[in-house]
Formats: C-alpha cells, structure tokens, sequence
C-alpha cells in the first residue's frame, strides 16, 4: 500500500510536488521519487510485498513506463507465472512489477485480470501520457485535477487542493487515458470496464437457501485467505458484531498471529461483546477505551482533516476510527481485516426493505457504487493516515456478484436481517454473536451523540482544508431516502437540489444531540455513584 502523487506536462513544479507528496507521507514508511524535466513521480510507500526490491515509481526495463501503484493484487502470483510463461523477465517477486508487466502484455485489459483493492497510475513517458485505473469497488483511492498543461494525480484530495483547480475522481471499476501538456481542460477519457450497476445482472438468481449458504461459505473463505497471505501480524477490527466475528473467527484459523481491536466507551456494547469473544477464542485483544467527553474540537477538526469525507455520518464515523488506528499503528501492525461491506450486501441496514420490491435491487446497486466515497474512504484514510493497509474480505467482487444473485427474501427473513449470512455460518457462530442485531458503529461504540454534538461545525472545518474543489459537506443519504419515502430515484434527486440541511432541519437535530448528551451524562453519574 501507498501513497501515490504524479505531475504530468511541461516544466512541472517541483515545489509543488514536494509539496504534494509530503502531504501523504502517513501513508507510507518510505518516500521514492523520479524526477525528469516532464515527469514527477513519487510514492510514500508501505513495504508489505517484497519491501527491499518493489521500488517506486517502478519503471519498465526500456525506461519507457513509469508506475505509482497503491494496493494488493491478491492474484500476483498466478499472473506472475503466466507473464514468465509468456517471456517476461521478472526483476523481483513483487505485485508491483506484476501489474506494470500485466499492463505492458495485455494493455488495459489488464486491470480486468488483477484481484485485488488497488489503484495506478501508468506513465508513458515517450507519448506524455498517462494511463489511470482503480479497483472495482473503489477500496483504493485516485484522484486527478489540472489546470494549464498540468495534469495532477494522487491518492488524496489533500495532496491536489493547494492548485486551486477542482478535483475529481477516478470513478471506482473506471480506466483510460489522460494527456499530459496542451490539452482541454477537460480531464482523463475515462469508462468502466466493470458496470457496478449490473453486478449479477446476466447470472441466475440463487433461490434456494441451502445452494446460497454454501456458496457464500466458500466465497467468503477464500476471500479471507488470500488477504492473510502474509508473513506480517494481522489485525481485525472487532465490534463484537456478525461481520467482524465472521472475519476473525476465519483469521484465527487461517493466520494465527493475529490481534483483535475494539473501540468504544468504558460500558458500550462494543466492547462487552468483543472482550467475551475473545476471551471465549483465547484472541489476544486491544481495547481503545474513549470516554465520550475526551471527544473535543481538535478531534473533530483532524477527523475532517484526515478523512476529506462528504456526508455527516461518514465523518462521525472518522472520529471513532482515528484513535482506533492511532493505536494499531504504535503497535506496529501494517495488515488489517475488517468486515465492512457486508451491510451493502446482504442487508444489515432497514432501508433495504423498506424500499419497493422494484427499486429494492437498484438501492442495494447505488449503495454499492457508493462505497468508494462513504465507508471505503473513511477506511482507507483512517487505515493509511496511520501507515497500516486495512483489507475488506466481504468487499471481493466474487462475493458482492454472488450476492447481489441472492434475492431479498434470503437477506430478511422472520425479522432478521442478514439472515442468509448467519444461516451460513451457524456452526461457527456463538448464539450470542448470530443473535445480536445490528447497530451502526458510533452508536455501538457510545460515541455518536458527543461527535454530533460538532455537526454544525462539518461544513466551515470542511471548507478550511479547500476539500470544495472535490465536493461540499451534504446530508447523509440514509436520511434523504427515509424523507422521500425510500423513492431511491425521487431521493437522488433531492440530494441534488438540497444537499446540506436547513437551519430548522440542523436545529432538530442539535437539539437532539444536546438532549441525549444530557441523557448519557446522567448515567455515567449515577454508574460512578
């Protein structure tokens, strides 16, 4: 995993790419950098996979290409023995090499080959052009701005703000090329090589509820395993829920050096769960106690700062999950698992079935597309501002295809949502794990109502770091979708045209926020009496 930045076209700035690439320098242990007279190129890079030879940016043995690659293709390996087969001579025993050999064999195609969470940037240096792409899901970043002859590419908006230009994504599943030098203003010509819009789409659906706990046990299994191929300690993040038992309960068996970590107040549900489980297990396990008061301004502020996020709820989230890898970082842990993901796809959220029988498929589809700019941006900027690589087993895109085959009568059952996923694992399951229902993460942890207690403050904070030129601070969804009836498409369009809250809608809500603090103070006086 790294941090990537790239400045491509004439007499590029070399102080300003400085400038950039020191702006991610948390994601990485190393800083490499190549400097021409058309090219800056340079990584903050966290050796993971052949640390002492996989140097970036990594360049082709003519000299003619030049990578920045952040991420892991799980699949290296077997495409590594195919690219020997085919007569490439390989230099080290990296996935870095393997995707710039994969894209100099099969050209973009390529990046339908690779599994994994990743994103690049492909530089030729004969044409002044470079190739940009980004994994299926978005669990990898890339983002590119220009303005001039410039154009400017990095793994985060922090890195691109100071140039004043707006800055736009690579669209997760999204490839193509962009010019360096005298070009329009318009960026990359980028398309999909994967519809995230049609996952599963051209597939039978799974109706039988025995074939679909098998097929699910299988995928979810072998996602897990090629993310622990490691020799390094693996953490799992653990909220004592489903998701993350499922993917520590598959750890401990699979990579036995492993640390559970858990974040929450001192008597949050949280951390009742995950001590009992690993107790049960024999885990070792590392608590992150945060008493709600602790949370003042300046966590809010470097929340914000770190995670670049755009819906309220995302950055309420950030808060909880900064001090989390604050700690797995002092412990020195570069790899962690975490369940995310499974929500989205198999239902643990009640507006998946609230909505229409008709639109039911399509919100599960646009909740997916927008992982990469809600969860999947708070993870990667929470994991890799604290130089760890998280990795997302239910995120493999084997496992979110099958799921979305699997029609919503086996995601909710007899009131139970998820219900397919704990069927499917109900030999491993403690009763108390399969039986507990799903909460979101700030509120299992006591943390949220003292981080909302900040809202009114997301968008001014937000502004200060310049992260408009990406995208301003809106309502969270889940909120617009319930106002609008669970109408998935009178819901987008409300986003649209109202994307922050009112002054009567935010006033409701400090109110609420005030009352409940009140509430939780209250009983932790009378807890210490």
């Amino acid at each position: 995993m790294c941090g990537i930045a790239m400045i491509l076209g004439p007499e590029p700035d070399r102080a300003a790419f400085r400038r950039m690439i020191g702006s991610l320098a948390p994601r990485g242990e190393v800083e490499e950098v190549l400097l021409t007279s058309r090219l800056l190129a340079g990584t903050q890079r966290l050796r993971i996979v052949d640390g002492e030879r996989a140097v970036q940016p990594f360049v082709s043995a003519d000299g003619r290409w030049v990578l920045c690659y952040n991420g892991e293709v799980f699949n290296y390996r077997a495409l590594q023995a195919e690219l020997t087969s085919r007569g490439h001579r390989l230099r080290t025993d990296s996935d870095t090499e393997v995707v710039l050999e994969a894209f100099l064999e099969w050209g973009a195609d390529a990046v339908r080959r690779l599994r994994g969470e990743f994103a690049f940037a492909v530089a030729d240096t004969a044409a002044g052009r470079v190739y940009l792409a980004r994994d299926p899901l978005g669990v990898k970043p890339l983002y590119w701005s220009r303005s001039g002859a410039s154009l400017r590419v990095a793994s985060e908006v922090k890195a691109l703000t100071e140039f004043g230009a707006p800055v736009s994504e690579v669209p997760p599943g999204q490839h193509g090329w962009a010019e360096g030098g005298p070009a329009p203003a318009a960026g990359p010509s980028l398309r999909p090589y994967l519809d995230l819009l049609r996952l599963g789409a051209d597939q039978p659906q799974i109706e039988d509820p025995a074939e679909a706990a098998k097929l699910i046990r299988a995928a979810l299994e072998d996602s897990i395993r090629v993310r622990v191929d490691t020799g390094l300690t693996v953490g799992v993040i653990l909220s004592g829920g489903l998701d993350s038992t499922l993917t520590l309960l598959h750890v401990r068996e699979m990579h036995p050096d492993c640390v559970a970590f858990t974040i929450g107040a001192r008597h949050s549900e949280d951390l009742a769960y995950a001590r009992r489980l690993t107790g049960e297990l024999g885990v070792p396990h590392e608590v992150i106690e945060v008493r709600p008061k602790d949370i003042r301004l300046a966590d809010i502020r470097e929340a914000i700062r770190l995670g670049e996020l755009t819906e309220y709820g995302d950055i309420i989230n950030e808060v909880v999950s900064v001090p989390l890898f604050r700690r797995i970082h002092q412990l020195g842990i570069k790899v962690v698992l975490s369940g995310d993901g499974s929500d989205e796809l198999f239902g643990g959220y009640p507006m998946y079935f609230r909505a229409s029988e008709q639109q039911a498929r399509q919100l599960f589809l646009h909740k997916i597309r927008n992982l990469g700019r809600t969860e999947l941006q708070r993870l990667d900027r929470a994991s890799m501002g604290h130089g760890c690589e998280l990795r997302v087993p239910f995120l493999d895109l084997s496992l979110v295809e099958l799921a979305m085959r699997l029609p919503r009568a086996l995601k909710l059952r007899n009131g139970q949502e998820k219900w397919i996923l704990r069927e499917a694992f109900a030999d491993l399951l403690p009763g108390y794990i399969r039986h507990r229902p799903k909460d979101m993460m700030s509120y299992s942890s006591g943390l949220h109502e003292r981080a909302r207690l900040f809202k009114p403050l997301y968008p001014r904070l937000h502004r200060s770091f310049g992260y408009q030129l990406m995208e301003p601070v809106r309502r969270d969804f889940d909120s617009v979708l319930e106002r609008c009836g669970h109408d998935l498409d009178r819901a987008i369009a409300d986003s649209a045209a109202r994307p922050d809250y009112n002054l009567a809608e935010r006033a409701r809500d400090l109110a609420g926020a005030l009352r409940w603090n009140t509430v939780l103070a209250a009983r932790a006086l009378r807890g210490r009496g």
